[in-house]
């Protein structure tokens, strides 16, 4: 556990200057990406605003509907001041807020694609300081099992000195991945708002798989809050994969695919020898 650096003289909270270089090298890339696409406009910083203050909002308010008994909920001032501060309900909270956003300004445009490898970095860099500050994950005998004080908030696995799943750094790694992939594929993915479907999809599955390692407390069927969170969406986003893939939005990106229009007008005779 390190709950905070030092540069000098000056102590700063680890949590919280992870997650702010993450806020900043996410809005350079955002910023670097929308220039390459000859996005930057104003309407465009309109939406990072947006994502921000809906980002922070639903990070804040995530705690608000915890459970399903509204008398276990804190109230709304209570969720502000010290409530979970969930990535999934920050992430939830900036989509919600970009669309708000463009749609006072009515900006019609989709910004997803600006939106994806920033927001993989972003992530990638803030989750170095829950890594350093959180309870790291389940109990493993995995070689790479990492060790916690025992004074470490809601882990009993640290009191009894077991090895832990560094689930954190699992979702470092994804992040860093997803980030290279979407680099890779953002000159292939030509249809607006596929690159940033295609994000989701993977960090949904990802993170519904990862929180079987982590500390995040089971409710119900051996689930967790977040996983419960993310079946619905499992759901919607595998049917609008599905239709992407059968419209060919993502040919380019599959092996064998990419070159199906070439035989378009192309006929084999009798014989087995092409006929134009």
């Amino acid at each position: 556990m390190i709950e905070e650096l030092r540069f000098g003289g000056v102590s700063v909270p680890a949590h919280a200057f992870f997650v702010g270089l993450g806020v900043v090298l996410a809005s350079v890339v955002f910023v670097l990406e929308a220039r390459r696409r000859g996005a930057l406009r104003e309407e465009s910083l309109v939406a990072v605003t947006g994502a921000l203050v809906g980002g922070a909002v639903g990070m804040r308010l995530s705690g608000w509907a915890e459970h399903l008994d509204p008398a276990l909920n804190p109230g709304i001032v209570e969720a502000w001041m010290f409530g979970a501060r969930s990535i999934l309900g920050g992430l939830t909270g900036a989509y919600v807020g970009v669309l708000v956003a463009k749609r006072l300004i009515g900006y019609r445009e989709r910004t997803g694609d600006l939106f994806a490898p920033a927001v993989a970095i972003g992530m990638a860099v803030g989750r170095v300081g829950c890594f350093l500050t959180e309870a790291p994950g389940r109990p493993t005998t995995l070689p790479w099992g990492v060790h916690a004080p025992a004074t470490v908030p809601e882990c009993p696995g640290c009191l009894a000195g077991q090895a832990m799943h560094p689930s954190f750094l699992y979702e470092v790694v994804f992040q860093l991945a997803a980030f290279g992939a979407l680099m890779w594929a953002r000159g292939r993915v030509d249809r607006p708002g596929e690159l940033f479907t295609l994000y989701l999809g993977a960090y949904a599955v990802f993170r519904f798989l990862v929180e079987f390692t982590r500390a995040n407390e089971t409710v119900w069927l051996d689930l967790t809050r977040p996983q419960w969170f993310l079946m619905p969406g499992l759901a919607l986003l595998a049917v609008r994969l599905t239709y992407g893939y059968r419209k060919g939005f993502y040919d380019r990106l599959l092996p064998g695919r990419g070159e199906r229009p070439l035989l378009t007008g192309v006929r084999l005779s009798p014989a087995g020898e092409e006929d134009r």
